[in-house]
């Protein structure tokens, strides 16, 4: 009957498909039952007591002048004890074991893991796989029983990461980079999500992660390696812009460096350089001068390539491009 008014609810985290989920719903469930030792003889003792000694039962012992019992005292502070030093040992424990920063052992040594890089944008999810150097938008297509790496990052405000049938949750923040390791143990598809209020957009940050065999999933890279269209610097400051609903799009050739740069940007100044947006300083990364220059060359709020363009033989000179020198002037 509990579960009546939550029918509108999904219970993901009951239906785990990799084994961090797993562990975690197991945690819950026996947290749940040791603390219900303790819920359930209060409300069952609480109805004895309303009835047993209700004004007509005349029956029942009258003890005005009672104050203390010894047995009562030694229940009431011995079973809750045990029961909080069990708990405290167990989460401890699990805590540890599924620390988020903590590589997952592969099933099989001919199964390395998989790594993306996450950037929460405004309001939609890049995913971009460093080894395959091919990006994803709102979708997440992993290999079935192989280790993923997670490292996360956002381009702007604070969001959270979340495959609830896969595992844990992790913030990402401008910046800096979190991590998270996760397993799926059956092919399918499953719902993730920004976990964490991130304003107007934040209820249309949704994704699917889809896991497939390995097969699959090497054709799925060969298809994405394959896709006309690029992810360079000018696409992603296109794409950082906000907005919401963002439809699922597929790039190849994505920009060397692209998720440290995006990292690198809010780092503040560094020894040497120029001057970049929002008083950061070109670093000699060249990912993070292109993204830089390619947000810093707007006119009336679009990007003006030819702008862009001109900058890059003053970049490669060393020198500090004329957009960047007009923000310090």
């Amino acid at each position: 009957m509990a579960m009546v008014p939550m029918s509108g609810c999904t219970m993901e985290l009951f239906d785990p498909k990799g084994s961090v989920g797993e562990q975690e719903k197991h945690l819950i469930l026996i947290a749940l039952g040791v603390m219900l030792l303790v819920v359930i003889p209060v409300i069952v003792l609480t109805l004895v007591f309303f009835w047993r000694y209700r004004e007509t039962n005349t029956a029942a012992t009258y003890s005005p002048k009672w104050s203390h019992s010894t047995r009562i005292e030694v229940v009431v502070w011995t079973i809750p004890v045990i029961i909080v030093v069990a708990l405290a040992v167990m989460i401890w424990e699990t805590t540890h074991k599924l620390d988020p920063y903590q590589p997952i052992e592969p099933i099989a040594a001919d199964k390395p893991p998989v790594r993306v890089e996450v950037v929460a944008l405004n309001w939609k999810w890049l995913f971009i796989y460093p080894d395959y150097k091919v990006a994803t938008v709102n979708k997440l297509v992993l290999p079935v029983d192989t280790p993923v790496e997670f490292k996360i990052t956002a381009e702007s405000l604070m969001n959270a990461f979340f495959i609830p049938q896969l595992g844990s949750m992790v913030y990402a923040m401008s910046g800096m980079q979190t991590k998270l390791h996760l397993i799926a143990n059956e092919t399918g598809t499953y719902a993730g999500m920004s976990s964490a209020y991130s304003g107007p957009g934040f209820s249309d940050m949704h994704f699917k992660a889809h896991v497939t065999s390995q097969s699959d999933f090497d054709k799925w890279v060969r298809q994405a390696q394959a896709v006309p269209d690029t992810l360079d610097a000018r696409t992603y400051v296109k794409l950082e812009q906000p907005g919401t609903a963002a439809p699922v799009a597929i790039y190849a050739n994505v920009m060397p460096g692209l998720f440290d740069a995006v990292v690198g940007k809010y780092m503040g100044p560094m020894d040497g350089g120029a001057q970049g947006m929002q008083g950061m300083r070109v670093s000699g990364n060249s990912a993070i001068d292109d993204i830089i220059a390619a947000a810093n060359c707007r006119v009336d709020g679009q990007l003006d390539s030819r702008a862009l363009l001109a900058q890059r033989p003053e970049r490669e000179a060393g020198a500090q491009p004329a957009s960047q020198r007009a923000l310090t002037e």
